[in-house]
């Protein structure tokens, strides 16, 4: 690599250093290596099992294994598995400054199985009852870059924290009911990236690929990137008009649980770096 990839390790001097992550928690309990889904009926044995932080603390856990400074404004509950999150973020070096306690929701927990070098949810429980305003109610925590799972409704604080010279770099979650409301992308010109997966952003845009949906999408923000799992990734400049064409890390897949999620905290992490997009990606 040309340069450090912690990036946002920034001089004092220089803009604040650092990320800040915005969202949704889950507990995630993950079953890897998986020879198949379940079938009615029948039990599935697997050594390949953890638990841990999972929704937006990916991003969290990610940018603080990289040694970027990262912070992260989410709720939890006082049920057992918010307080292992809680411990778990805590132990990774995540500052939960901006971590709200709510007394009347339990954390949503996540079963993740993994097969077919993909991965299926179950996820029990109701969503965070506070929007992301809720969550970063005032002047936004200084940040070099911020990690965003897009509400369907608009966010102010994504707003202020771009005029602060914070690079927001979003994502979407599932579309449970699968209407993929393209409103939700009017979002997008408060944004400096977007990275969904390729189904997220076919869907939203129309298009058929990830090349056309990442082409599409950089009508709408700086920087579009469309990863593909075990295909790679799409990436495209809008200023510029570069497109970066990538395939994957040759790996053997045991668990994909949280991949999209690490891959877009480590490019949110190289913003500042010296580095081309193609290195980047």
């Amino acid at each position: 690599m040309p340069a450090d990839p912690r990036a946002l390790r920034g001089p004092a001097d220089q803009a604040p250093a650092g990320l800040l992550v915005v969202g949704q928690l889950f507990a995630d309990v993950v079953f890897g290596a998986l020879p198949g889904g379940p079938r009615p009926g029948h039990e599935i044995w697997t050594s390949s099992f953890g638990h841990g932080p999972g929704g937006i603390a990916n991003f969290a856990v990610a940018g603080a294994r990289l040694g970027v400074p990262t912070a992260i404004a989410a709720a939890v509950g006082t049920d057992p598995f918010s307080l292992l999150v809680h411990a778990a973020l805590a132990a990774e070096g995540v500052s939960l400054d901006h971590l709200v306690t709510l007394d009347a929701w339990t954390l949503p927990v996540t079963a993740s199985l993994s097969y077919d070098d993909d991965r299926a949810l179950v996820t029990g429980g109701v969503p965070c009852p506070l929007g992301s305003d809720e969550l970063v109610p005032g002047e936004v925590p200084a940040a070099a870059a911020a990690l965003v799972h897009l509400d369907p409704q608009r966010s102010a604080w994504i707003g202020r924290a771009a005029a602060a010279g914070t690079d927001v770099y979003a994502d979407v979650g599932w579309d449970p009911s699968e209407r993929w409301d393209p409103a939700i992308l009017d979002q997008l010109d408060q944004c400096h990236a977007f990275v969904p997966n390729e189904l997220e952003a076919s869907a939203y845009t129309g298009t058929d690929s990830a090349v056309h949906a990442a082409r599409a999408l950089a009508a709408r923000v700086p920087l579009s990137v469309v990863t593909s799992g075990s295909r790679g990734v799409v990436a495209v400049d809008a200023g510029t008009g570069e497109e970066v064409v990538r395939p994957p890390l040759a790996v053997r897949a045991v668990d994909a649980t949280g991949a999209g999620d690490v891959f877009g905290a480590s490019l949110a992490a190289s913003a500042r770096a010296p580095w081309t997009l193609t290195e980047r990606v």
